[in-house]
């Protein structure tokens, strides 16, 4: 099907009338919904005549100003206004009202964390393990790691003296028995920290 100067008059014509692209298609017989919206895209008809036409009506058309209400007539002020009074109604108020519970706070990026919970809250013992195993670990690089060495990392990343553990790992577990003592807290060690 070719674009006949014939069918576009009739696309032009039936778009500017408010007929939908499929209403089109079907009319002119042999194309698609979407061809006949490529179509008018390309001819630049993507505004609605009638549609275009009744939203600048409604926009000229100013909505009717509400009457304004007389204006009462001032009264003479037989007592001074008193702040001081206002103030403990205001405050009785804000003691009525429930507290709202506390959100946890977003930290925009770029900002520093708050502390984190430390090497205090980990037992001793455990410490005192993953030092004796860190003593004996493998120290691989990335490249190096596979599915049965610990992937648990030592020291900063920014240096050359980077590297992961390498010592056999739990079964399941991507770390040796010591580093999963550390990495894998019980829940109530959890939650005993967050109150």
């Amino acid at each position: 099907m070719s674009w006949t100067d014939e069918r576009v008059e009739l696309l032009k014509k039936m778009w500017g009338e408010g007929q939908s692209a499929s209403q089109i298609a079907k009319e002119l017989g042999g194309v698609t919904r979407n061809a006949v919206i490529g179509k008018v895209h390309r001819l630049g008809l993507s505004n609605r005549a009638t549609s275009s036409a009744k939203s600048a009506e409604a926009k000229e058309k100013p909505a009717p100003a509400p009457k304004a209400a007389p204006k009462p007539k001032p009264q003479p002020k037989t007592e001074p206004a008193r702040p001081a009074a206002a103030q403990p109604a205001a405050s009785a108020n804000s003691e009525a009202k429930p507290s709202l519970p506390a959100r946890k706070q977003i930290i925009p990026a770029g900002q520093p964390l708050p502390p984190q919970p430390s090497a205090n809250e980990i037992s001793p013992e455990a410490l005192a393990k993953v030092n004796e195993i860190e003593k004996k670990a493998k120290k691989l690089s990335l490249m190096e790691l596979t599915e049965r060495t610990c992937k648990w990392p030592v020291g900063d990343p920014a240096t050359e003296d980077f590297w992961f553990c390498g010592l056999p790992v739990q079964q399941g577990k991507p770390y040796c028995e010591a580093h999963v003592g550390v990495a894998f807290q019980p829940m109530s060690a959890r939650r005993d920290r967050k109150r």
